[in-house]
């Protein structure tokens, strides 16, 4: 046996999952994974406590898979994920550990997916199946989600649920599984909602704890600095930034769906490949997007919090937090979609004077001192211009095919009657006209800057004070995007949306944002402070006899 699997092999697993292991090139057992799987094996419920990238996904589904019965064409396994991007990266990873299994299908199952394409999949009798709660939800009342003969149920990141409003989706999943079900629960944080959840549905459950959060990983695998705004607009830093550090793919968080399309447009104008990412886009599209990035196709993804979770794509070196994340936990969830899997990442964070207090939180949550950094210089990025120029000038006269351009240019500098160096000066000065090659020290601007002048783009007051409600004044309160299930073709008016949620939630209307109806969707903006408990209220109202499933975006 390789080494590769000798550690794993150490655990009990069978061979047809070792050897998918040593496909994906795993050398050893993390810690979660070490001492998680043996448990599991033996058919113990499990609570799990560790931070995002340390490979839980392998933690569970190594072990409940080898458990699986493969001709036994009902669901048997259900992992619950907050998010569809979660979802959709845990059903790829089992899927991937059970490529030898034959007969064993895989489904994940979220709301935005097709109906038709889960419901076959569910006939066709798939055994593990990987779902947000709404749309698990769904399917079992429809009857087309039986759990009969389910052996094995997983939150993952249930913290997260809770944080949606979603615990108590997760509770009514809980109390329809079997007696004998075996139940695991990971969560990076264990607040006493959680704690509660676990002392009610797990039997004498096994903990495994891994006290590597954040703080601990960073020191790593993740470089975590800050840069304090000021002097320099937030777009003309991070373009500094990338410009001077090395790095294959970027992340770029914002705060708002606007922010992801002005800022991606604002970078593809100085030449850099960007694409957005947000909840207003297609889960289709959405995942090409994905793909494309993992194809190398671009190299700067401009995102909201929607793909924090859930995203796990090997070329991401930095993560840049352009916009300062709503809450700590955003903030360790979104940078670890560097540094995942032991890689070395950079998590960079743009802080304002008026967010330090935000930075002294994060700090404290994650028990480590992010660095402040110094933003590179213009002479900095001169002189590695200069030398990236020579580099190039170097090649050139190193090739082939030099000879007949030479005598071109010298009968064009004879006919001009140009020196040579006037004629390399011109040449050097056409190949640089879009942009410079040597930079001039921009002016510095104040923290504050006039009304007139572009937010997003100054890095100024608007951003810095985030999102508000509704124009004209109605309220001052932080808002937050959601999406509802549905839209256009359900024949939905806002004024239907507006009466559910105020109904439902018992929310002033004034407190509703503004209402985007898609095709087949919908986004509402509602206030960030919402209770667990108006969340599922207005998660489970119905809209022209649909239940809105709402997520947050």
């Amino acid at each position: 046996m390789s080494d590769s699997r000798s550690g794993f092999a150490d655990l009990g697993l069978p061979e047809v999952l070792l050897a998918a292991i040593a496909r994906q090139g795993f050398q050893e057992p993390s810690p979660i994974q070490a001492q998680a799987i043996p448990l599991l094996l033996d058919g113990h419920d499990l609570l799990g406590q560790a931070q995002t990238g340390t490979g839980k996904t392998a933690a569970f589904a190594l072990p409940l898979l080898a458990r699986l019965d493969a001709s036994l064409r009902q669901p048997q396994m259900l992992i619950l994920a907050p998010t569809r991007e979660l979802a959709i990266q845990v059903a790829k990873a089992c899927e991937e550990f059970a490529q030898g299994i034959k007969g064993l299908k895989v489904l994940p199952i979220y709301g935005g997916g097709e109906y038709r394409t889960q419901l076959k999949g569910l006939r066709d009798g798939a055994q593990v199946i990987v779902g947000t709660p709404g749309r698990v939800m769904d399917h079992i009342e429809r009857g087309s989600l039986n759990l009969t003969n389910l052996q094995a149920l997983v939150l993952d990141e249930a913290d997260e649920m809770l944080r949606m409003g979603f615990i108590d989706d997760v509770k009514w999943v809980l109390e329809r599984t079997p007696d004998d079900c075996q139940l695991a629960l990971f969560s990076a944080t264990m607040p006493p909602v959680i704690r509660k959840v676990a002392d009610q549905h797990l039997k004498n459950p096994k903990l495994v704890r891994i006290d590597n959060g954040v703080g601990a990983t960073a020191g790593t695998s993740i470089r975590q600095r800050y840069w304090p705004v000021a002097g320099l607009n937030k777009l003309d830093a991070l373009c500094r930034i990338l410009e001077a550090e090395e790095h294959d793919a970027v992340i770029v968080f914002v705060r708002t769906k606007q922010a992801t399309l002005e800022l991606a447009e604002q970078m593809n104008r100085r030449n850099l490949r960007a694409e957005a990412l947000n909840g207003d886009i297609p889960q289709q599209q959405r995942e090409k997007t994905v793909q494309r990035l993992k194809d190398k196709r671009f190299d700067l993804l401009i995102a909201t919090d929607v793909v924090a979770r859930g995203l796990d794509v090997a070329r991401i070196t930095h993560v840049v937090n352009y916009d300062m994340p709503g809450d700590p936990e955003a903030y360790v969830h979104r940078i670890g979609r560097t540094g995942r899997a032991g890689r070395e990442g950079d998590a960079i964070l743009f802080v304002s004077r008026r967010e330090q207090h935000v930075l002294r939180q994060i700090e404290r949550t994650t028990r480590q001192a992010i660095e402040k950094m110094t933003l590179p210089s213009v002479d900095d990025l001169n002189a590695k211009r200069i030398s990236r120029f020579q580099e190039q000038l170097t090649a050139v006269l190193e090739g082939n095919g030099q000879e007949e351009t030479r005598a071109l240019v010298n009968q064009l500098r004879e006919s001009m009657d140009v020196s040579d160096n006037d004629m390399a000066t011109a040449l050097a000065m056409m190949m640089f006209k879009r942009e410079p090659l040597i930079l001039k020290e921009p002016k510095m601007i104040k923290e504050t800057r006039s009304r007139r002048e572009p937010a997003h783009a100054s890095g100024g007051r608007r951003d810095d004070r985030g999102p508000r409600s509704n124009k004209g004044g109605k309220s001052d309160k932080v808002m937050r995007s959601y999406r509802i299930q549905v839209g256009h073709d359900h024949g939905v008016k806002p004024g239907n949306i507006v009466g559910a949620i105020a109904n439902e939630a018992k929310l002033p209307s004034r407190l509703i944002g503004p209402i985007k109806i898609h095709q087949d969707h919908s986004t509402v903006d509602l206030p960030e402070d919402l209770s667990p408990r108006q969340l599922h209220v207005i998660r489970t109202a119905r809209v022209c006899q649909r239940s809105l499933d709402l997520e947050a975006v």
